[in-house]
């Protein structure tokens, strides 16, 4: 299906599981909202504490590090509202707690549209599908519907802390296996790569990264029927209104 004009977006929030995940799959795609003036936020599941292992620091020292990194990574293409909800790495689950705190994000972003993560395995990238995007995927679009939006739902929300039901419109989920929405951000390309490069504790082993990253977006560029040569990222498009 075709997705509603960016025109008609005003607020965009991100949901993931681990720091850099959004800048994996749609950072070229997010810088662009951002230049078309839409408020983007973006909600972090963990601190992705256990991601890093050639990066030569240790695990206590790791979420303080990829907090930074990601906020820099956030920078470079425009996007300073960032929450880290601080679940364990590794640990996450698709819980009636997490759908609350996400539940709590929504209503307080108000977002017209979600990005999240697939909730289910792609099992011709197995690595887009580590068993935390699969639980953040998972609580996200249930946060979405039914609960963003009923007053009935974690009702101490509205009556303790006055946060108001919210319908989220639509939902983009990056990592499925089979999109049918493509994004050319070969324009915005150079503002991914800043953006992965802040993360240096998972990104600076790899004196590839720019190719292996440029070589996934022509891959879906083709996919999306875009000419060659051309970068794109992936979504499925799904109305939640």
């Amino acid at each position: 299906m075709e997705p509603i004009a960016d025109s008609e977006i005003k607020r965009v929030l991100v949901v993931s599981a681990h720091p850099d995940d959004s800048d994996f799959g749609a950072s070229g795609t997010i810088a662009q909202w951002v230049k078309k003036g839409i408020e983007v936020a973006y909600v972090f599941c963990t601190n992705g504490d256990q991601g890093g292992e050639e990066s030569g620091f240790t695990k206590e020292e790791m979420p303080a590090i990829r907090q930074r990194e990601q906020r820099a990574a956030g920078a470079a293409i425009g996007v300073t509202d960032i929450t880290f909800l601080n679940y364990v790495d590794g640990h996450l689950e698709a819980t009636i707690g997490l759908r609350k705190d996400l539940v709590r994000q929504i209503r307080k972003s108000q977002p017209d549209r979600m990005v999240c993560q697939s909730p289910e395995r792609n099992w011709d990238r197995i690595g887009a599908s580590h068993p935390d995007h699969l639980a953040a995927g998972e609580a996200a679009i249930q946060a979405v519907y039914p609960d963003a939006r009923n007053p009935f739902a974690f009702t101490d929300l509205l009556d303790q802390e006055g946060l108001q039901p919210w319908r989220v419109k639509e939902v983009w989920v990056s990592a499925y296996a089979n999109p049918d929405h493509f994004v050319d951000i070969t324009d915005t390309f150079d503002l991914k790569i800043k953006a992965l490069q802040a993360h240096a504790s998972q990104t600076a082993h790899n004196p590839e990264l720019e190719n292996m990253v440029r070589e996934w977006g022509q891959r879906n560029a083709g996919l999306g029927g875009l000419p060659e040569g051309r970068i794109a990222e992936a979504f499925k498009i799904v109305n939640t209104n």
